[in-house]
């Protein structure tokens, strides 16, 4: 993983969020509480869609990563609390850009994320920087699944 600073990105750098596996019956709860399209919820209504057959809601994908994301940056905090070291204040998303879905998830499947980090940019408060970090998911055939990029503002380190 990436550090937790501002200065700790390049343009350039990735890292592994982590893997995660789409179940049948995961996919089908995301999709009666926020998801409720029929490809997504009724294995017949799916095989006559233009999908062939039932697959993850793209939000279901998305929530995902981002819980990978999350999860190693509390892992990367808890490592400097026990290292001693002071974490910065938690970044904020500022928003999504170019969002995609461009194959199925379907149950079984194993989805690969990782980002990349596009820009950093100064903003108008001097102790955040703005970053901009291409997430990618990519299935077990080496298929892209999704692939967004996330603005988020990092704290910068004190001086």
């Amino acid at each position: 993983m990436i550090g937790l600073w501002y200065e700790d990105h390049e343009v350039g750098q990735t890292a592994s969020l982590g893997a995660h596996r789409f179940t049948r019956e995961a996919i089908l709860d995301f999709a009666r509480r926020f998801d409720p399209q029929p490809f997504h919820l009724d294995e017949a209504a799916a095989a006559k869609s233009i999908f062939g057959g039932l697959c993850a809601s793209g939000w279901h994908t998305v929530s995902v990563s981002m819980r990978l994301l999350v999860d190693g940056r509390r892992a990367q905090r808890k490592a400097l609390a026990t290292d001693g070291e002071k974490p910065p204040p938690l970044g904020l998303g500022r928003g999504v850009r170019d969002l995609r879905w461009p194959a199925p998830v379907r149950p079984g499947d194993v989805i690969a994320f990782s980002l990349r980090v596009e820009s950093l940019r100064e903003t108008r408060r001097p102790d955040w920087g703005l970053i901009g970090m291409r997430i990618v998911g990519v299935n077990q055939d080496g298929r892209e699944v999704c692939a967004y990029t996330l603005m988020g503002l990092a704290a910068r380190r004190p001086a």
